[in-house]
């Protein structure tokens, strides 16, 4: 039944039962299951899909909709040219002198250089169009204007994400439907691309109460949101739905391990920090040795320093050294309490019809 609090600019968009967006998860995190079973419940699912080729993006749209009826999302990172930057062998060979005493500890060999060939955006795009999904959400940019014609034609809801409220001006010019306002205590990366992600850290409620002064199109808070009391907040300051993304996180129909869920729910989740140690991009998570040792450290730019990094996390994990790995969490993780996406959506929906 709709009410005032689930009968929003959003909900009408993508035909949903409640105005709330499961952020979508790259790095393995994502999972058919997860998307499935948040569009299921009324909400929007997301899948992160950034690091799959075209033809893997099709598969997963197929499993996707034989799984939900629901309306889900496909997301993308953007590739802007000042993000792509030059690695070197001896940029390599400087890293690997930096990261010498974990490697000793971690009883790894040498690191070998990235051979990286990332996907095609653009093919990406092109299929993720053809997939059709209800909304394609895209980070670190915004696609181009073909791109997002060819969005409006198929009917797909485009939605991209702002960390300051110049990028939601320009989402907004650009023609997108929805704005993400990504506060700084969103876990994961920031992501900013008008200006460098450390000069882009306002919180959720000032950047989407200053995006609602400056914005006609439909803006969505996201950062620090993991109860129903958050939720309404923004809501009543005027956001048209809320994305979550801890919270899901911590479901078991997620793709964390089950090391990064233990974290979710630990001390460690006490005091998160924004480090560009683990991929070479700012992102919020657990503070952790490398997080602290290497923090006025500059290594390799993204996507090199999250390759790099990858055996270290991998064999911190089977040596039970977890806290040489910071795991991806927002500000509001103590708060996190479901591990199911069913209970976590009972509790936001039963809390949120509560108080409106």
């Amino acid at each position: 039944m709709k009410t005032h609090w689930n009968n929003t600019a959003l909900t009408r968009l993508l035909n949903l039962d409640y105005p709330i967006i499961q952020g979508p998860f790259g790095g393995g995190l994502s999972t058919v299951d997860l998307v499935s079973a948040v569009s299921s419940a009324g909400a929007l699912g997301g899948y992160g899909a950034y690091q799959l080729q075209p033809s893997e993006i099709t598969a997963l749209n197929a499993k996707i909709r034989q799984q939900t009826k629901g309306s889900y999302a496909l997301n993308l990172w953007v590739p802007l040219p000042h993000q792509r930057k030059a690695y070197t062998l001896t940029d390599h060979k400087q890293v690997i002198k930096r990261l010498r005493p974990a490697l000793k500890a971690l009883y790894l060999e040498e690191l070998r250089f990235p051979e990286l060939i990332p996907p095609d955006f653009e093919e990406q795009a092109e299929a993720v169009i053809a997939a059709k999904p209800a909304a394609f959400s895209f980070v670190f940019g915004i696609p181009s204007p073909l791109i997002l014609e060819a969005c409006r034609r198929n009917g797909i809801v485009t939605i991209g994400a702002a960390t300051t409220v110049e990028e939601g001006v320009a989402l907004e010019m650009a023609g997108v439907d929805v704005i993400v306002a990504s506060g700084f205590e969103a876990g994961g990366h920031r992501p900013s691309f008008l200006k460098p992600a450390e000069d882009s850290v306002m919180s959720t409620f000032v950047l989407l109460q200053l995006l609602k002064e400056k914005v006609k199109t439909p803006v969505v808070a996201a950062g620090g949101i993991t109860t129903a009391d958050s939720a309404a907040t923004a809501l009543r300051l005027g956001a048209s739905g809320v994305q979550i993304g801890t919270a899901f996180l911590a479901c078991k129909e997620s793709g964390a391990t089950e090391e990064h869920r233990a974290a979710i729910f630990s001390k460690v989740a006490n005091e998160t920090v924004l480090t560009s140690v683990f991929t070479g991009r700012l992102a919020r998570g657990s503070k952790s040795v490398l997080s602290e040792q290497l923090k006025d450290i500059t290594l390799a730019p993204f996507p090199y320093q999250s390759e790099l990094m990858a055996p270290l996390r991998r064999a911190a994990t089977a040596l039970g050294q977890q806290h040489y790995v910071t795991y991806w969490m927002g500000q509001a993780a103590p708060l996190v309490k479901e591990t199911t996406v069913e209970a976590l959506m009972k509790r936001l929906i039963s809390g949120l019809s509560a108080v409106f």
